[in-house]
């Protein structure tokens, strides 16, 4: 059991929604009342003491500013050893991307492909010995997004994401790639540091097609543009705006 003991207005409301948003089990207790004989793990606030003297919980001291870290910081605890963190990212227009801490599933998101990599990486600001298992597919975006969590330290896995995508039933319309990234962060992958990618001749049509759909005057960029659109050095409206001033 989780017992929320603090006096931090702040931490309280904060660390009581994570929780009840995780569905964990809780019990809240003032700081100067005893624990229930089932507590487990006592969360506080900064620079208070814990309500057992004896050392015999384990104690998380949250940051008010972020309560889902405590929370994580918690569930992670009670699990033990298996609570490693590990982001999945199934890559695409709108990548999906899952994190996971042991076997469960702790936040999920489908984001701009140009927003993917400073998600991961806000998810894995505080994680202890994080890694990121990236699907093979897309690989322009895959690329990108593997390039930039390199740079960043991150440690990254290539996965082959053949059989990821599960079967969409009634009502699941959309949660396809979120799922795909689940099973992807459950997959070991080779290590890699990098991932330079040439674009083919039919990526480079693909781009120049979806410039002249997304264009207001029917423009198509140039195979040169649509080149440096394929390798990240420019979004598609950069490119259209560099070409309007060819």
């Amino acid at each position: 059991m989780i017992v929320v003991a603090t006096a931090d207005f702040e931490v309280y409301h904060g660390v009581v929604n994570e929780l009840r948003d995780r569905g964990a089990q809780f019990t809240t207790r003032e700081p100067d009342e005893g624990l229930p004989a089932n507590a487990r793990l006592v969360i506080v606030g900064p620079g208070e003491d814990p309500p057992d003297e004896e050392g015999a919980v384990a104690v998380v001291r949250a940051d008010p500013t972020d309560p889902r870290g405590a929370v994580e910081e918690a569930l992670a605890t009670l699990r033990g050893a298996e609570g490693r963190t590990v982001v999945g990212v199934d890559p695409g227009e709108r990548p999906g991307i899952a994190v996971l801490s042991g076997d469960l599933v702790v936040a999920a998101f489908q984001v701009d492909a140009n927003d993917a990599a400073d998600v991961v990486l806000d998810e894995l600001s505080t994680a202890t010995d994080p890694v990121v298992r990236i699907g093979d597919g897309a690989r322009l975006v895959g690329a990108r997004i593997v390039d930039a969590l390199a740079d960043a330290g991150v440690p990254v896995e290539l996965v082959d994401e053949t059989g990821t995508t599960p079967y969409e039933g009634t009502g699941a319309r959309g949660m396809g790639d979120v799922l795909a990234a689940v099973n992807i962060a459950r997959l070991p992958g080779e290590r890699i540091e990098g991932r330079s990618i040439e674009p083919t001749a039919g990526e480079i049509q693909v781009i120049k097609s979806r410039s002249r759909e997304e264009s207001e005057d029917n423009r198509t960029i140039t195979e040169a543009l649509a080149r440096r659109v394929a390798r990240g050095e420019l979004s598609l409206e950069e490119a259209l705006d560099e070409h309007r001033g060819e």
